[in-house]
Formats: structure tokens, C-alpha cells, sequence
């Protein structure tokens, strides 16, 4: 099998970002955020994309992002945004082109992780737990559909967690 990206997804403060550019160190590979892809592609910052496009917009870009970024010749890492699988084109490119690795962790957890971040629009003015559930429990499909690989992060250090995911990572790609 040839050599894949090592693909990062999960609800928001599952530690895509944090774990991903572990990752990238510990594989000497470039790390890429989609979220951030989607930024600069768009010129502005993200709250102003939100606010303008909404998250249909928004998901949007994504895609091109997500096409983009599992095209590059290179191998990375690959943070995806928590609902970038909800698509299920995206789902398809992820898993065909790299080995996706599901970050998780409950939503009380998610949330203690998110305290004081008021950078994500679907928590604005919510219970921040609560909502983190109903997202759980809606995008849960979309994340198995798209997972090889499931690791819990809850208690477990940024490093342990990165190196169980390359771990996981070469255990699939050989």
C-alpha cells in the first residue's frame, strides 16, 4: 500500500491541532489545519467567514480545502475541523488518501478543554456541554463512517496521545 496522510478528526477540543502538530514533529512531516486552509483561501478571519457565509459557506470551502489538502504529493498531517465529515465526499477522500484517525473524549471533558475559548461559533451564548453532546450524538455516524482507528484522549497527555496515534498510523499504513 502506498504511504498515506495521517488524517486527524473529532468534535472540537479533542486535540486534532494540539496532538496533529505533535504528530507532525514525531513524523517529520508538514502539519496543515483545514480550518486554516479555509481562512487563508478566504482572505478574512474566521469569525468574519462565519458571520458572512454561515456555516453552509463555510462547509463549502471546506471541501476545496479537504481536496486540496489530500492531493498534496507530500505526506502530512492533517487536522480536519469537527464537521468536516458530516460530507461525505470529504469522508471518502479522507479515508482513500490517508488513515483517519478519530480523536475522542466525553463532552464534559470537551468542554472543561474549551473554558474560555470563545472562538467557536456553534458554542456562542450555550451550554457548552450540552451542545458538545448533541453534536456527539449527531456526528457520530459521520466520524465512524470515516475512522480507521478510535483513541480516547480523556486523561492522556498530548504526548501520549500523538505517540499512540502514530503508532495506530503505522500499524495501518504498513
Amino acid at each position: 500500500m502506498a504511504a498515506r496522510h495521517l488524517v486527524l478528526i473529532g468534535l472540537m477540543g479533542a486535540g486534532k491541532t494540539t496532538v496533529g502538530e505533535r504528530c507532525a514533529e514525531l513524523m517529520d512531516r508538514p502539519f496543515l489545519d483545514t480550518d486554516e486552509l479555509v481562512v487563508a483561501a478566504a482572505g478574512v478571519p474566521f469569525d468574519v467567514l462565519w458571520a458572512a457565509e454561515g456555516e453552509r459557506g463555510f462547509r463549502a470551502r471546506e471541501r476545496v480545502a479537504v481536496a486540496d489538502a489530500v492531493m498534496s504529493p507530500a505526506l502530512l498531517v492533517i487536522s480536519c475541523g469537527g464537521g468536516t465529515v458530516l460530507d461525505p465526499d470529504n469522508r471518502r477522500l479522507l479515508r482513500d488518501n490517508g488513515v483517519v484517525v478519530w480523536l475522542k473524549a466525553t463532552s464534559a471533558a470537551l468542554a472543561s478543554r474549551l473554558t474560555g475559548d470563545d472562538t467557536r461559533p456553534l458554542l456562542a451564548g450555550r451550554d457548552r456541554t450540552a451542545t458538545l453532546e448533541r453534536l456527539s450524538a449527531q456526528r457520530e455516524p459521520a466520524y465512524e463512517a470515516a475512522a480507521h482507528v478510535h483513541i480516547d484522549t480523556e486523561g492522556r497527555a498530548v504526548d501520549e496521545v500523538a505517540d499512540a496515534v502514530v503508532q495506530e498510523y503505522h500499524a495501518w499504513n504498513g
